[in-house]
């Protein structure tokens, strides 16, 4: 079988992590994805530490590659008039843009919804920024952190009792690269069916807010949501991360009552099977906290090997908390092939497993890389491609 998006062209005008997060997931199904890039810093997460060598032995940022594998890069100055005409030849012949600018930039560049639109009616936008193209928070600037923050996920994370910062970016990855992927997915198929692209307005901090189902519910009923004495934020003994005696920890995820009795029971704590909050021991609870201690002072009896043993044959919901470098070498993940290496890059994917396709590999490009190759896809001569190359309208890689 031909990959699954083959034949779907991509012009990707983002940077750093959540646009390049998204276009690698159209990518390694299948897109030809052309990362627009300018000829002065280009993406600059190329630039960040730690860098190791790659398949072919070059200096590269590890989580750059990750999320700019299998694209093609030109780059262009989009300041220069002869580069925005490029660019608006480009999208001509796309079937989407998807840009991460401040809300407003691209129509000052001239290259708004407007034109792109004019050129290409089929053609769809995404822009994808922290908190969207209009409101009075349009035009701030931000990060993961600001966008957990203002949704009030950040609020329900929390150890000893204050926001602890998730090592998962949920606004950029949740917020934005999925979000903007499936938006881009739904936008894309109905401009199969009528010609018609759209203007996607991408807001991470409003995704965030979209899937925040379960705090939301509380205020519903009238109840303030307080991180760390919620049921899923662990205020049930049922649902809660336990330290062993080695130090090392133990996700117990037992929220239906016969996996709560089935832990109990494997750990040695059949007295607690009905202190659960299916029984009315509501989460947050003076009695809620007394059954966790007591399951975390038998935990604390035995270390993470121990009770893995115990718990391996035990339908209960409980697993390690691995480490990063545990993780990627857990035979789950060594079963399915999600993790394979270029060079010292790990490359972990893809997004799901698809009968009769496999993820292509190809390495993220350098600056530029492809600049020549993409302008000659558009008809340009190799003599027009030198003139642009020495006039710096575009750039060849570095």
């Amino acid at each position: 079988m031909t990959a699954p998006l083959a034949g779907l062209r991509i012009l990707d005008l983002t940077r750093l992590l959540p646009g390049p997060a998204a276009t690698m997931h159209l990518a390694d199904f299948g897109a030809d994805v052309i990362k627009i890039e300018d000829t002065a810093a280009g993406d600059y997460m190329r630039d960040f530490e730690p860098q190791v060598a790659n398949a072919q032995g070059v200096l590269v940022n590890p989580a750059f590659e990750a999320t700019n594998r299998g694209k093609r890069s030109l780059a262009i100055d989009l300041k220069h008039a002869r580069g925005r005409e490029l660019l608006l030849e480009l999208a001509g012949n796309a079937d989407a843009l998807i840009e991460s600018f401040r809300p407003g930039v691209l129509a000052r560049l001239g290259l708004g919804w407007d034109v792109l639109h004019a050129r290409n009616p089929r053609l769809v936008l995404c822009s994808l920024s922290g908190y969207g193209q209009t409101g009075p928070w349009s035009h701030k600037a931000g990060h993961d952190i600001n966008y957990i923050a203002i949704s009030g996920v950040l609020d329900q994370i929390r150890a000893e009792g204050r926001p602890a910062i998730p090592n998962l970016q949920l606004g950029d990855l949740l917020g934005g690269a999925l979000s903007s992927l499936s938006a881009l997915l739904m936008a894309l198929l109905a401009a199969q069916r009528t010609g018609q692209g759209r203007w996607i307005d991408v807001a991470m901090s409003e995704a965030l807010l979209v899937h925040h189902f379960f705090p939301h519910a509380e205020l519903d009923v009238g109840q303030q949501p307080i991180g760390g004495e919620t049921l899923l934020t662990g205020g049930a003994a049922c649902y809660r991360v336990y330290e062993t005696a080695d130090g090392r920890h133990l996700a117990v995820g037992a929220l239906e009552q016969k996996f709560w009795e089935s832990f109990c029971d494997a750990a040695g704590l059949a007295q607690l099977r009905s202190r659960h909050w299916a029984c009315g021991e509501a989460p947050g609870s003076p009695a809620a906290h007394e059954t966790i201690a007591h399951v975390a002072e038998q935990l604390r009896r035995r270390t993470l090997d121990d009770w893995l043993q115990v718990f391996n044959a035990v339908d209960a919901c409980v697993t390690p908390v691995l480490t990063p470098a545990e993780a990627i070498v857990h035979e789950q993940a060594a079963a399915r092939g999600v993790v394979r290496r270029q060079g010292a890059v790990t490359e972990i994917g893809p997004l799901a497993q698809m009968s009769g396709h496999s993820m292509p590999s190809r390495p993220a490009p350098r600056a530029g890389q492809q600049t020549r190759e993409v302008l000659a896809e558009l008809g340009l001569s190799a003599g027009a491609i030198e003139d642009l190359i020495a006039s710096r309208v575009v750039q060849e890689a570095r």
